[in-house]
């Protein structure tokens, strides 16, 4: 089995191996498992080391991560992850901050930030995340990496930590797209279809998405991926992604609450000062709030529903731009980090799957451009990702 020489602070127990199946469509691949996934025998660390004490060894492994072994590919350590995953961009005040090798100045991202450093340095053939608000898609972006959020609900999350469950979803990185469809098949347990061609998907911008972010980004992305055709812009009306993005923030941070604010309430010290903070807004949240951000929830997946008709992709930045500096002002993280998220809400509200593709560089730090299609298309999403990013 591969023994992985951890440089860039990707593992927080590099002794969680699992040889893979000696045969299946990963054999001889390895991989990274994020540290919110239970596997037998070992402790599950959910990013804080307060929770690792606090919580028995793992008697089980999670169903997903047996369905790769299952297929050949082999476990070679537990990656770190944002403490308790409520962060996006990989700082963890614990245990430090990844290296992004595709730009070693800059965050990886989180809250899959191991995972991504990860495969990022080289260290394994593809690492698994999870995404809530972002923590697949933003690394991804960050660092040169392939990387999907699937439909919401479609992979279990059994033997797993969970922030907010509404929003939680199994994700993985890769370097390749024809990978990324080959996992996304032994994970479904499923095949593509042949019928699934480039030809037949009708491609559209979501307009207001590239609106949101700064001008030279949006062209850059429009003008790198304008090699695959020209396409027409779509939009959501008088809707705001900036109020979406509100909205997804209530109900996330309600679910949130209600999930681990039992266990938080009992072990304040033993969170970093920035997560205590976030989770005391979470606590803040109002009834006023909470039932206005119900009420709009439905109303914006419906009118995401009609803009994804079947063989519709939606194409959006992934994120508001390059991953922020590693010495980057607070103050300074906070707005990007809202920006950021009027583009990830859109996906967590609307449970739909979204693939995150490398697609060029900005300042010497690389971009993804990201395809969204209606719930239930991530094989044909898959697929249409890897015709267009053939390697």
């Amino acid at each position: 089995m591969k023994i992985i020489n951890d440089q860039v602070g990707a593992l927080i127990d590099a002794s969680c191996c699992i040889e893979g199946a000696s045969s299946g469509p990963l054999q001889g691949l390895s991989f990274v498992l994020k540290d919110i996934y239970d596997v037998q025998g070992f402790s599950t660390g959910f990013g804080n080391p307060t929770w690792k004490n606090t919580h028995p060894t793992a008697t089980h492994t999670n169903s997903a991560a047996t369905r790769l072994l299952d297929a050949g590919a082999s476990l070679v350590g537990k990656s770190h992850c944002d403490e308790l995953t409520y962060n996006l961009f990989g700082n963890n005040f614990h245990y430090g901050t990844p290296i992004n090798s595709a730009s070693p100045t800059r965050m990886t991202g989180g809250s899959s930030n191991g995972s991504a450093a990860a495969l990022s340095a080289g260290l394994v053939d593809f690492s698994i995340g999870s995404d809530t608000g972002g923590s697949v898609r933003a690394p991804a972006s960050f660092c040169g990496l392939f990387g999907i959020r699937p439909t919401h609900g479609r992979i279990s999350l059994d033997h797993a930590c969970a922030l907010a469950p509404s929003f939680d979803t199994f994700g993985w990185f890769a370097n390749s797209a024809q990978l990324l469809s080959i996992i996304g098949e032994v994970i479904f347990q499923e095949k593509s279809s042949p019928e699934v061609t480039v030809e037949k998907m009708n491609f559209v911008y979501l307009k207001p998405a590239f609106d949101v972010i700064d001008p030279q980004i949006a062209a850059l992305l429009r003008s790198s991926f304008s090699r695959f055709g020209a396409f027409q812009e779509v939009s959501i009306g008088d809707e705001s992604l900036t109020e979406w993005a509100e909205q997804f923030r209530v109900l996330q941070g309600t679910e949130v609450w209600k999930n681990l604010g039992p266990w938080v309430s009992q072990h304040w010290d033993g969170l970093s000062a920035p997560i205590r903070a976030r989770f005391e807004i979470a606590e803040q949240l109002t009834t006023v709030q909470q039932s206005h951000a119900q009420k709009r929830w439905p109303e914006i997946r419906l009118i995401m529903d009609q803009l994804l008709q079947a063989n519709t992709i939606l194409v959006l930045p992934t994120v508001a731009g390059i991953a922020p500096k590693l010495d980057a002002p607070l103050q300074e993280l906070e707005i990007y980090r809202k920006q950021c998220f009027s583009l990830l809400c859109i996906s967590g509200l609307c449970g739909t799957p979204q693939i995150s593709a490398p697609l060029c560089s900005f300042d010497g730090a690389p971009l993804g451009i990201s395809m969204m299609g209606k719930r239930g298309s991530d094989l044909q999403l898959l697929q249409i990702a890897s015709e267009l990013f053939k390697q």
